[in-house]
């Protein structure tokens, strides 16, 4: 099983090294996207697709399987999903403050979902709603980097 590191060591590791993470564009039938609401930085306050860091150790199917049920309550494999490439996420802050930046290598997987729990998990957001995608990219509320995934995946 893998750890969670303590806040020193984890500041120092993002301060000098890029984290890999897993984000999950999930669909519903009607083809809207549901998104939160983050609660911490970066992209603090802004609506962000679900996902979550790669942990030491940890293969890509463990993690893509344990980002699904701390995101979405949900249990679902890598399978099931579509991987739709890697990309680059930049922030001026990080999860500690702003003396430092956050550089993500993330791997994007569409998954496309009849429903969800009723209740979805508040640890990193605040609330959920499902977008359509040109409502997501219209909106002054949706972070850059959710909306790059659908600027030419219409």
């Amino acid at each position: 099983m893998t750890q969670r590191l303590d806040t020193e060591l984890f500041r120092t590791v993002v301060a000098h090294t890029p984290l890999i993470s897993i984000d999950l564009i999930v669909r519903n039938p009607q083809g809207q996207v549901l998104l939160g609401q983050r609660v911490n930085r970066p992209a603090q306050g802004y609506w962000f697709v679900p996902g979550g860091r790669v942990r030491k150790d940890e293969r890509l199917a463990d993690a893509f399987n344990r980002l699904v049920q701390e995101e979405l309550g949900s249990t679902q494999s890598m399978q099931d999903a579509v991987f739709i490439g890697p990309f680059e996420h930049f922030y001026a802050d990080n999860f500690s403050g702003d003396d430092f930046s956050t550089h993500y290598v993330v791997l994007g997987y569409q998954l496309n979902v009849d429903a969800l729990p009723a209740l979805l998990p508040h640890e990193r957001h605040h609330a959920y709603r499902w977008f359509s995608v040109d409502e997501l990219l219209n909106s002054s509320d949706v972070h850059l980097h959710t909306k790059q995934y659908f600027q030419n995946n219409k």
